[in-house]
C-alpha cells in the first residue's frame, strides 16, 4: 500500500498544521545505501564522508546534519564486537604466533572500519532527516545560531 503524505495536516484538536510523518526505516535504509533520505535517488556524499549541500535530484538540503562523533563511535562498537570474539576464538582454537594475529586482524579491522563508516553516517543522517532533527525541521529555530547583538554595532 503506497501512502502519500501531505506536507501539512491539521491537528485534530487545535487546528494548527502538523508536520507530515516521515518513515524512519526507509530513510535509514536510503542513508545506508548512500542515497538521499528524502527521495532515495540523489547522492548523499560528495566525498568519502563529506555530505552534499543539497540533493541533486529533489533539492532537500542535507548540509546542516549533525552526525558528529556518532558514526565513528558506532563503527568502533560494531567492529569491536566482530573482531574481538573472532580473535579470541582463533587464539583459543589454534594458538597462532603473534605475527599471524597481526597479519590477520589489523587489515581486517581497517577494512571493516572503513567499509562501515560511510553507511553508518548515511544511516544517521537519514534518521535525523526522518525525525526532523538538526535543521531538517524548517520551523524549528533551536539549531540556528543566536544573533550576536555586538556584531550589528560594529
Amino acid at each position: 500500500m503506497n501512502v502519500q503524505y501531505k506536507t501539512e495536516l491539521p491537528h485534530p484538536e487545535i487546528g494548527a498544521p502538523v508536520k507530515a510523518q516521515r518513515k524512519p526505516m526507509q530513510a535509514i535504509t536510503r542513508g545506508l545505501l548512500n542515497s538521499c533520505p528524502c527521495c532515495g535517488k540523489g547522492k548523499l556524499f560528495s566525498g568519502f564522508l563529506t555530505t552534499v549541500h543539497a540533493c541533486d535530484n529533489c533539492g532537500e538540503e542535507i548540509h546542516h546534519h549533525r552526525a558528529d562523533d556518532a558514526p565513528p563511535y558506532f563503527t568502533i562498537t560494531i567492529v569491536g564486537h566482530i573482531i574481538i570474539p573472532a580473535m579470541l576464538a582463533v587464539e583459543m582454537l589454534y594458538h597462532p604466533e603473534i605475527w599471524i594475529h597481526m597479519a590477520l586482524w589489523i587489515p581486517l579491522t581497517l577494512i571493516l572500519s572503513l567499509g562501515l563508516l560511510r553507511p553508518i553516517k548515511g544511516a544517521l543522517v537519514g534518521l535525523q532527516w526522518a525525525l526532523y532533527m538538526h535543521g531538517f525541521d524548517p520551523e524549528a529555530g533551536e539549531d540556528l545560531p543566536e544573533p550576536d547583538p555586538a556584531a550589528g554595532m560594529r
